[in-house]
C-alpha cells in the first residue's frame, strides 16, 4: 500500500512538473499540417495534454447548462443540465501510424458512447487509410461538434433531428489532403456497417434518421448484410474559406433472411453541402450546412413517413469586444445569431394534393465571452415555431439557456 501511495504522489507531482497544457492544435504527420485546417481535421484540431516521455496525449471537454422553456405558455420550469463529457486519447504507434479515440458521457452516463476509435495509417499526404469505429463525414458538425467550438447551447435542430448527429460506424476507409498556394482541399471515402430499418420504425413515428443510432449491434455487425458509403470532398481557400460537398448512403430494410427474399432493396441517402468563412476585415464568422435526405418508403407505409427531407442552418459570430474583462486578458465578448429551418416531410397528401407541413423553424440570438479560446460562456434565447403534419397553427416554445462548455 504504501508502494502504492509513494507512486500515486510521484505520479501527480511528475504531471504538475513535466506535462504541459498546450492550446496548440495536436498535430500528426504531414496530413494534418499542410495548408489550411479543414472540418476533417477537426478530431486531431484540438488541445491535448501531452506527458513529456508518455507516448498517450489526452483531453476532452465538458458541458453544462441551465434552461428555462415554455411551449405554448406550458413548461417544466427551472431545469440544470449535464449535457455531455468528451474523453480523448491519442497516441502515435509508429512512424506514420496513429490511433485516436473519443468517449462520450450523455446526461449524467445516461448513455455511454464510442464516437471515434480508430487507427489511422499514413503513406503519402494524398493517400491515408483509416480503420475502426469512424465518424461518418456527412455535413461538417458531424465531425466538428465539440461544444467548446459553438456559440449555442443546444446543438443544430438539422445536425441532430433531420441527420444522426456526431454518427459513427465501424468500418475502413480512405482519406487525403493537400494545398496549393492559397488552396487547401481534401477527400474521404469509407465503407461502414450499414442503416437499419429504425429509419421507419421507431417511437417519433415517422422517417427519422436520427433513430438508426439506437442499435447498438452496428459496432459488431450490419444490420442487413449491405455497407453504408460516405464520401466528401472538401475544399478551402484562405480568403474565401472551406467548402464541401457530402454524400452517405446505403439499403436500410431487412431484404432477405437466410436467403429468402423479403423485400425490394430499400434505400436512404443524404446529400449534404456545408461552408464557413471569416470576413477578414469585421471578423465576423459564418457557418453553414443544407442537407436532403431521400428515403424509399415502402407503400404501405401512410404519408406520414415522409420520403424527402430537407434542412440546415446559419450560424453568424461576431466578436463585439477583445481585452481584458474580470482579469482575462485575451477575453472575447461574441455576439451571434443562429437560423435554423428542417421539414420531416417535403411532399403533398395524395388525398388533397395539399402541402405536408410537419416543419420547424428556430431563431436563436446569443451573446457569449470567450475567457480564453478554449472555454466558453453562453446567454441563448431560443424561440421557435413548430408544425404539424396537418399545418394547423404552430406551436411556440421559448427557451432561455445559460451554459458553459471547456476544454479540459
Amino acid at each position: 500500500m504504501k508502494k502504492i501511495t509513494v507512486f500515486a504522489i510521484g505520479l501527480c507531482v511528475s504531471i504538475q512538473l513535466s506535462s504541459q497544457v498546450s492550446s496548440e492544435l495536436l498535430r500528426r504527420g504531414v496530413r494534418d499540417s499542410i495548408g489550411l485546417p479543414l472540418n476533417m481535421n477537426a478530431i486531431y484540431n484540438r488541445p491535448f495534454l501531452k506527458l513529456n516521455k508518455l507516448p498517450l496525449a489526452i483531453g476532452g471537454y465538458a458541458e453544462a447548462n441551465y434552461q428555462y422553456a415554455k411551449e405554448n405558455g406550458i413548461g417544466e420550469g427551472h431545469q440544470f443540465q449535464m449535457r455531455r463529457m468528451t474523453l480523448f486519447f491519442s497516441t502515435a504507434i509508429a512512424n506514420r501510424f496513429s490511433y485516436l479515440s473519443e468517449i462520450e458521457f450523455e446526461e449524467g452516463t445516461k448513455e455511454i458512447n464510442i464516437e471515434f476509435a480508430a487507427l489511422d495509417v499514413e503513406f503519402t499526404s494524398l493517400l491515408n487509410l483509416r480503420t475502426g469505429i469512424i465518424m461518418n463525414p456527412i455535413a461538417a458538425f458531424n465531425q466538428n461538434h465539440d461544444g467548446p467550438k459553438w456559440e449555442f447551447v443546444d446543438r443544430p435542430i438539422a445536425a441532430t433531428q433531420l441527420l444522426p448527429a456526431t454518427f459513427s460506424n465501424v468500418g475502413m476507409g480512405l482519406y487525403g489532403k493537400g494545398n496549393q498556394n492559397d488552396w487547401s482541399y481534401g477527400y474521404e471515402f469509407y465503407l461502414t456497417n450499414g442503416w437499419n430499418d429504425k429509419i421507419i420504425a421507431n417511437d417519433e413515428n415517422k422517417t427519422f434518421l436520427p433513430a438508426v443510432k439506437e442499435n447498438k449491434d452496428r459496432f459488431e455487425e450490419s444490420f442487413n448484410g449491405s455497407l453504408l458509403a460516405t464520401s466528401k470532398v472538401s475544399l478551402a481557400n484562405s480568403k474565401f474559406g472551406e467548402f464541401g460537398l457530402s454524400w452517405m448512403g446505403g439499403v436500410y430494410n431487412k431484404f432477405q433472411d437466410d436467403g429468402f427474399v423479403l423485400d425490394k432493396k430499400r434505400r436512404a441517402d443524404v446529400f449534404a453541402i456545408d461552408f464557413n468563412t471569416k470576413i477578414s476585415k469585421l471578423q465576423t464568422s459564418i457557418v453553414a450546412e443544407w442537407a436532403w435526405v431521400i428515403v424509399d418508403v415502402p407503400a404501405t407505409y401512410t404519408e406520414q413517413f415522409g420520403k424527402k427531407q430537407v434542412g440546415g442552418f446559419v450560424d453568424v459570430v461576431q466578436p463585439i469586444y477583445k481585452g481584458k474583462i474580470f482579469g482575462f486578458e485575451n477575453s472575447i465578448l461574441n455576439a451571434a445569431m443562429r437560423v435554423e429551418y428542417v421539414d420531416w416531410n417535403k411532399g403533398k397528401f395524395n388525398s388533397t394534393n395539399e402541402n405536408i407541413s410537419e416543419d420547424i423553424f428556430s431563431i436563436t440570438p446569443a451573446i457569449s465571452w470567450r475567457p480564453t479560446a478554449e472555454t466558453v460562456f453562453r446567454l441563448n434565447y431560443r424561440y421557435q415555431w413548430k408544425t404539424d403534419l396537418l399545418g394547423n397553427p404552430p406551436s411556440k416554445q421559448g427557451a432561455i439557456q445559460i451554459g458553459v462548455s471547456t476544454y479540459f
